[in-house]
């Protein structure tokens, strides 16, 4: 037993001997061969990125012109509702929806035979006051000539002298009355108030009219307007006159258009306030109740720092882009800014150095910390930072 014990420990302090004596060779002995390749996660050598030059920008300064965009339904101001001034049957009507009508225009007719029976019974009230005074006239003349030679008391000269006044104030009444009557004669007759286009009617020949009631709708299209509502914190920067592009539903090119008006209060509760555009359509190609949106670019009087919108990322709501420093990958977070759509730029208000190299696009699968470097050409041989390049990069 006590010979195995010591075969045992021998064997042992052999074994420690080698492995020490195999590290300090490698400590202190030069390597012949070149160092190995850096590893990377997935146990295969970390190659350096490639970007060609059209896949990394510097930001650059531009105006950015603000847009306001608001929308609504196109309406036309000048509108006309023609309502029955008098009861009586229409007899006839002459127009329908999309009938052209000029102002004075006769429209139809209605039977008003009673408003005739009306104005015939005022002119005969107005008669019979006339005759009234005439009398209450005469009785007192004769009463001023008694009341002279003392045959009558001063009481009763003065209640002839109320029935005169009576007498007159009935005739001026009656007179009132029957011209209040025969300018609603005139007026009931069915003319056009203004010139343009019968948008609806509501009523047919044959149906009994009530007074005020709405017989047809008149629309002049050669002038609409947009109402549409902007933010408080958006219409400072607005006023009247200023030229908008209009797009209107269902016509291809935008069409031109101006502020004509903007409300002085905001509407209670939405915080937004009314602004009203003016669109001229002597064509009358447009059609009131068409869905329109309206932009005003307003111009930028101070350079920005930019950079395209498609190398801006999001994570976790942080916005970032990606940049190439000291030859490797980093990615900064970002504060923005304005936006241009049109130009599909966006403004960097913090974060970003005016020289740093920015990847135009958003590419897959980038590390932070990867080696990186910009060349002339990408080469075959080593992999791309993306599985695949955006096709505004290809």
């Amino acid at each position: 037993m006590q010979k195995k014990w010591l075969f045992g420990g021998a064997a042992a302090a052999l074994v420690v001997a080698g492995v020490a004596g195999a590290w300090f060779s490698g400590v202190l002995q030069p390597r012949s061969g070149p160092p190995k390749a850096v590893m990377g996660k997935d146990g295969k050598p970390d190659v350096p990125l490639e970007f060609v030059s059209r896949e990394v920008v510097q930001p650059a300064l531009a105006r950015m012109p603000a847009m306001v965009e608001f929308s609504g339904p196109l309406i036309a101001p000048q509108t006309a509702i023609v309502r029955a001034k008098a009861g009586g049957t229409l007899l006839s009507l002459t127009v329908a929806e999309g009938s052209r009508v000029t102002a004075g225009q006769t429209l139809g007719r209605v039977d008003l035979a009673e408003l005739s029976s009306r104005v015939a019974e005022r002119i005969a009230n107005l008669e019979s006051a006339r005759t009234t005074l005439t009398q209450a006239e005469r009785t007192h003349a004769s009463n001023e000539r008694l009341a002279a030679q003392q045959f009558i008391s001063s009481i009763a000269l003065d209640n002839s002298r109320a029935a005169v006044d009576t007498a007159r104030a009935m005739l001026n009444a009656s007179q009132a009355a029957l011209e209040t009557t025969r300018v609603i004669q005139r007026d009931a007759s069915l003319v056009a108030p203004i010139s343009g286009i019968v948008a609806k009617r509501y009523v047919v020949p044959g149906e009994k009219l009530a007074a005020e009631q709405q017989l047809l709708t008149i629309v002049d299209l050669a002038r609409l307007e947009l109402a549409g509502s902007v933010g408080t914190h958006e219409v400072s920067r607005l006023i009247p006159g200023t030229p908008v592009q209009v797009l209107v539903e269902g016509v291809v090119q935008p069409v031109a258009g101006r502020i004509a008006r903007i409300a002085p209060a905001a509407e209670p509760g939405t915080r937004s306030i009314g602004v009203t555009i003016e669109l001229p359509n002597p064509k009358e190609m447009l059609r009131a109740g068409q869905y329109a949106v309206a932009r005003a670019t307003l111009n930028d009087d101070a350079e920005r720092l930019t950079v395209p919108s498609a190398a801006v990322g999001n994570t976790g709501g942080q916005n970032h882009v990606w940049v190439i420093e000291s030859g490797v990958l980093a990615r900064r977070a970002v504060t923005l800014g304005r936006r241009d759509e049109r130009e599909g730029r966006v403004e960097v208000l913090g974060g970003l150095q005016p020289g740093s190299q920015v990847l135009a696009a958003r590419f897959d699968n980038l590390r932070e910390g990867a080696k990186a470097s910009v060349v002339a050409a990408k080469s075959a041989a080593v992999a791309s930072a993306a599985a695949s390049t955006p096709d505004n990069l290809k």
